[in-house]
């Protein structure tokens, strides 16, 4: 009965991991919030479960980032730029900084990035030209270090971070390409989690860490990796910014909710809120694209036969 019952945990790792990949390959973020969560549920060590998270990802990631430059959405230049400093924060977060009071510091995060999801929403829906969309991502040395240290930082300390922080941040860039941002943050994202689990190994060792569960995590993920590389690639920018724009504020929501509202009686009616209004942006996402396109079909100039 035992035995069954950790096959069946097993497979449900596999599919968590499967899913929580598929959305951080096609959103550029939420495997690790999504796996440590997961683990958390079933009173698995923090510290161990963001450890766990990052052995798993050290193998996910490796195999989001060759299906993203294999379907050209990563830009290696802002690769570089971000893995350094990015590197650094991870490996001090999960080493000196992990005992600092990440439960007061999150609700100021997870509202920055709500409002950044909010301006996303924004700009995908009402100012995005599929004219302005660049080549590669155009992010500065100044820009770029603090983004990486405070990405990779938070997702040694919170089993998750990367992707919910630099994404959004690198989508608020004007003529920035979703897909590119996405490919870029998945693929650089493999050196923070092997920055972070080495810090993890030097601070809490291997003991408290399940291996089999970070196999079943591993599996799950890897066999996403390639779909997810695909989808955020077919998908039209502005579907895929309002997308990511919803998921952002859906994901926040609930750390900012539990933190500054008591009545959570009301829960259920600000998430259905969130939600009737990410399918209405993506709803007209879709309609925008699509009359675009139409758009643009009509003013092609037409060849004339002599």
């Amino acid at each position: 009965m035992e035995e069954e019952t950790r096959m069946s945990k097993l497979i449900v790792f596999a599919i968590v991991g499967f899913f929580a990949q598929l959305i951080d390959g096609a959103l550029g973020m939420a495997y690790g919030v999504t796996s440590t969560t997961l683990l958390l549920a079933f009173s698995v060590n923090p510290a161990a479960a963001s450890a766990s998270v990052h052995l798993a990802e050290l193998v996910t990631t490796a195999a989001s980032g060759a299906s993203h430059i294999k379907f050209g959405n990563v830009d290696k230049k802002m690769v570089f730029r971000l893995i350094i400093p990015g590197a650094i924060g991870a490996f001090l977060g999960a080493t000196f900084l992990s005992n600092l009071p990440g439960d007061v510091i999150k609700p100021y995060v997870s509202l920055f990035l709500l409002l950044l999801g909010v301006y996303i929403l924004i700009r995908f829906l009402f100012i995005y030209k599929k004219t302005e969309e660049q080549k590669n991502v155009e992010l500065s040395f100044k820009q770029s270090i603090p983004l990486g240290f405070i990405g990779g930082f938070f997702d040694a300390t919170g089993g998750g971070g990367w992707g919910p922080i630099t994404t959004p941040v690198l989508l608020s860039k004007k003529g920035i390409s979703a897909r590119k941002a996405v490919g870029t943050v998945d693929t650089s994202e493999f050196v923070i989690a092997l920055s972070a689990s080495l810090g993890f190994f030097l601070s809490i060792g291997s003991e408290l860490i399940e291996w089999m569960w970070v196999i079943a995590i591993m599996i799950g993920g890897v066999l996403a990796a390639p779909l997810a590389a695909w989808l955020v690639r077919i998908v039209p920018t502005q579907i895929m910014g309002a997308l990511v724009g919803g998921f952002i504020v859906l994901t926040n929501a609930r750390t900012i909710f539990s933190t500054w509202i008591t009545n959570d009686s009301i829960y259920p009616v600000l998430y259905g809120l969130i939600i009737v209004t990410w399918v209405a942006a993506v709803g007209y996402a879709i309609y925008k694209y699509n009359l675009d396109r139409k758009a643009s079909k009509e003013e092609l100039p037409l060849d004339v036969e002599l």
